[in-house]
């Protein structure tokens, strides 16, 4: 299943990024890209399915990608490329830059470069790995409920804050689905549905690394991820009328709780909406179900709460 056209496409978005945007932001929609064909392969889903989600991927990938045919790709040699952004990823991965993303966007363009095999020209492997370096002395994110990001820059994790252990990626799928779990209320906000979303991408993110046989960078990146989880906790039962301290370029109290969708993604319905009406959540309406799925698919019992709660990450 999946198409492999996502992978190609996926990585010229993310190569091209810097170069043509000066900025990190548009590779979200190339490690969405990546995350449709990946969560299409892992999950069951109806023929409909299936062809309603990649008609929304195509559509996004010809938005941002129309540019990004500049370059042969040259199938560069897997081996290679995977060194040269693990390289660029050794410069960041034992801190928080904003919220992982320079985990996220180096596991997702690992990943599709080793299912192909390959890919790329010299000079679109270096576009990945000025991506990754770019994180480099960036802050851990801009918007938080209970903390200045200088604060969670600072965060110590302490005995007290009653971690399990993380010793493989089962381990680490188990604890981010208990703390997304434990959430009483969620609102749609950067500070806290996004942040939660990405809590869950970036745990996979490491996820993948392991799976991909880096696993001290799967060790690296924990402290990082638990700093995220840590602050996280400050906000999982707030109620819309509390006062609290946000800290954020874009959200406003009071904070508007999310909405709780009736269909979920391996269900043709939920792609039977135009997400491109919302530039498709920057990528995170095919990132969060991918990161969110394969979490689900490496713990026993799959409580129903954990379905029950991705259904407000979920929605838009």
């Amino acid at each position: 299943m999946g198409r492999l056209s996502m992978l190609s496409d996926g990585l010229k978005i993310i190569s091209a990024c810097r170069k043509e945007t000066g900025d990190i932001w548009q590779a979200h929609f190339g490690a969405a890209a990546i995350g449709s064909y990946f969560f299409a392969q892992a999950n069951e889903m109806s023929p409909e399915t299936e062809r309603l989600m990649f008609m929304q991927a195509e559509e996004m990938t010809r938005k941002f990608g129309e540019t990004k045919k500049l370059l042969k790709s040259d199938e560069h040699d897997a081996q290679i490329a995977e060194d040269i952004i693990l390289a660029a990823l050794e410069k960041t991965i034992d801190s928080l830059h904003w919220v992982g993303h320079n985990v996220i966007y180096s596991a997702a363009s690992l990943s599709a470069i080793r299912e192909l095999g390959g890919w790329g020209a010299e000079e679109e492997i270096e576009g990945i790995a000025e991506l990754i370096r770019s994180f480099e002395k960036t802050i851990p994110g801009r918007s938080w409920i209970g903390y200045s990001a200088s604060e969670v820059k600072r965060m110590p994790l302490t005995e007290e804050d009653d971690f399990p252990p993380v010793e493989k990626p089962k381990d680490l799928s188990a604890l981010v689905l208990e703390e997304l779990a434990a959430f009483e209320n969620i609102y749609r906000a950067e500070a806290h549905h996004d942040l939660i979303g990405h809590m869950l991408t970036f745990s996979h993110a490491l996820n993948i690394l392991h799976d991909l046989g880096h696993v001290s960078f799967f060790r690296r990146g924990l402290p990082p991820l638990l700093r995220l989880v840590k602050a996280l906790r400050a906000s999982r039962s707030i109620r819309p009328d509390e006062p609290v301290k946000l800290v954020s370029a874009v959200d406003r109290l009071p904070l508007r709780p999310a909405q709780r969708s009736d269909f979920l993604p391996t269900d043709a319905a939920f792609w039977e909406r135009d997400y491109s009406e919302a530039n498709w959540d920057f990528g995170h309406i095919f990132k969060f179900p991918h990161s969110f799925y394969d979490h689900l698919s490496r713990v026993e019992p799959k409580r129903e709460a954990y379905l029950e709660k991705f259904r407000y990450i979920a929605a838009q």
